[in-house]
């Protein structure tokens, strides 16, 4: 139990004492009573809403009911001052024993301190990013979504969740013959046919040159001249083949693995949408209907057609959305609603990352989620916007029509996979991103990677010279003074980032909490700077160096833990 917990359990008893004597009713006890950090560091350690959250229910004023709830925090040993503010806020101060008893927690649980529990949050998740097309190498555009799931599952996975990482392979429909016919063109290539402008409608990259020359290689020249029906499922699985290899590279650049791998054209030949949509008609959840005309100017050659609707209006959908086309073939939502219905077979909860531009399938899909399930799976759908690059502030043109776009692996191999990874998650996910390869790899406050690597590496090396001292053992923290267990105090707000970060499935407050975090001990840092005496340092005085090396150590664990989670390693030195 962390200290935010440890002390949110201490204002359940306040409260719970109000409750035995009557001052509160027994069922307004579960409001939300909210335990955070000020936003002022001078008003406390920590505040609380419990008398906002119950004078309602109490019928008395806010102040009043605080007053008396306050009075009740301030016999608790460990709180220096319980105060009432604004129209009914408590801040709490804690004595520094429960700062300096957190640092020693920090260093003794090392990379554990903040790790959840599996027995109390094992719950089975299944995260599914990237999913890209398996029709050429990763670029910029599936980088940040790659990120963000990676993340995202490792902070699950941290908090003591059971996580899959699930990758879908779009294997099945016309962009996937595409790729075949642009491998078949890349074969006849590698025969000695002379290939000009690749026609319109095919991929133009030369990622798939190697592909033709394997193909030349394998079958000679039997199917140059062939039709397209004797060599099309042949080519296109061995071009989806060559992808998914080159797309797993691409990943592993990154330090992404995923645990499965589920393929749609296997999905199709199982018959599961056939077994959905039984499943839902057997409910009355999929019917034969006629889809309403197009908003606007309805085209001439609109006709009514009677298709098999899912109803999704009964899930807040505005309209009801087909499963198939007229020709019989499944919708790519159809396909997509077996394929949910069984992952959250396999899963108790299941979160999607996908890009911004799928926007508009998010709540067909969580309807249909919630249908097959009989609403106890959940799914939670993260959209991811776009990365814009730039290199010394001019836009970095992306052409993917003529196949010259930026790869992940070419930025990868410019600035590194930590620079990368760091960076994705500097913004919520569906905020744009700018991305300018100058300034992610500049030495300065104003770039959060260096800033947060900084820290790291000027403890490090603070740390490399302690080795050699003779200093006391166990360090004297009650030596440290207020700037320092404020220091602590954001150290030990660690176990609630992960808590709350992972709870609302969002790595990206990770970035946020080490900015401060690192800004914290710059601060700190600086302060020795201007005055020898507050340097971690101190060679007149080894008990006060002991417990600012132990303090710094602390802060070092949870950046170093911290970058971890978000798939980047500490940097012990800067060069």
């Amino acid at each position: 139990m962390d200290v935010f917990q440890r002390f949110e359990a201490v204002v359940a008893d306040a409260v719970n004492a109000l409750v035995a004597d009557g001052t509160v009713p027994a069922d307004a006890a579960n409001a939300a009573i909210v335990l955070e950090p000020p936003r002022d560091p001078s008003h406390g350690d920590l505040a609380t809403n419990a008398a906002l959250a119950l004078a309602k229910a109490a019928k008395t004023n806010p102040r009043e009911l605080a007053t008396r709830i306050a009075m009740g925090l301030a016999r608790h040993p460990e709180i220096a001052s319980a105060e009432v503010a604004g129209p009914g806020f408590i801040n709490l101060t804690l004595e520094p024993g429960v700062w300096q008893a957190e640092i020693g927690r920090i260093l003794a649980q090392g990379a554990d301190y903040g790790r959840g529990d599996p027995k109390l949050e094992a719950l089975p998740v299944n995260v599914e990013y990237v999913s890209a097309n398996p029709t050429g190498p990763m670029h910029m555009g599936h980088c940040r979504g790659a990120v963000v799931g990676d993340a995202l599952a490792s902070l699950l996975g941290f908090a003591g969740h059971d996580v899959v990482r699930e990758y879908y392979v779009n294997d099945a429909g016309g962009q996937v013959d595409v790729l075949a016919r642009s491998a078949h063109l890349r074969y006849r290539e590698a025969l000695g046919e002379t290939i000009g402008e690749i026609p319109e409608g095919l991929y133009p990259g030369d990622y798939l040159i190697p592909v033709g020359r394997i193909l030349a290689a394998e079958h000679g020249d039997r199917f140059v001249g062939a039709d397209e029906a004797e060599w099309l499922a042949l080519f296109r699985t061995r071009a989806v083949a060559a992808m998914m290899d080159m797309i797993r590279a691409d990943l592993a650049l990154l330090g992404i693995h995923h645990d499965i791998f589920s393929s749609e054209a296997d999905l199709l030949a199982s018959g599961a949408p056939q077994k959905a949509e039984a499943e839902l008609r057997a409910r009355d959840l999929v019917y034969d209907g006629v889809l309403p005309p197009p908003k606007g100017e309805v085209p001439e050659d609109w006709e009514p057609v009677e298709l098999p609707l899912f109803r999704s209006t009964l899930y807040g959908d505005d309209i009801d959305r087909p499963i198939r086309k007229s020709n019989g073939q499944w919708t790519y939502f159809g396909n997509d609603m077996a394929y949910h219905a069984e992952k959250a077979r396999r899963s108790s909860a299941l979160v999607n990352i996908w890009g911004a531009d799928h926007a508009g399938t998010v709540k067909r899909i969580e309807a249909a989620v919630d249908a097959l399930t009989n609403g106890e799976k959940r799914l939670d759908v993260k959209l991811v916007q776009m990365v814009r690059l730039f290199r010394a502030g001019e836009p970095v043109k992306m052409s993917k029509r003529s196949g010259n776009f930026v790869t992940l692996a070419d930025v990868v191999n410019e600035v590194g996979r930590d620079v990368v990874r760091f960076m994705m998650l500097t913004k919520r996910p569906e905020a744009m991103l700018d991305f300018d390869f100058a300034d992610v790899v500049q030495q300065s406050r104003e770039n959060p990677v260096f800033y947060v690597h900084y820290a790291h590496a000027r403890i490090s090396s603070v740390l490399r010279r302690a080795s050699a001292l003779s200093l006391p053992s166990p360090a004297p923290l009650e030596r440290l003074d207020a700037q320092e267990l404020a220091l602590a105090g954001l150290a030990a707000q660690w176990p609630r980032v992960v808590r709350q970060a992972s709870a609302a499935r969002e790595p990206h407050r990770i970035a946020f909490y080490l900015a401060d975090l690192a800004g914290a001990f710059h601060t700190l840092w600086n302060r020795g700077n201007d005055d020898p005496a507050f340097r971690l340092f101190v060679e007149e005085d080894a008990a006060l160096t002991a417990a600012r090396l132990a303090l710094a150590s602390a802060v070092a664990q949870v950046i170093r833990t911290a970058l971890g989670v978000m798939g980047v390693q500490a940097a012990e030195e800067l060069r």
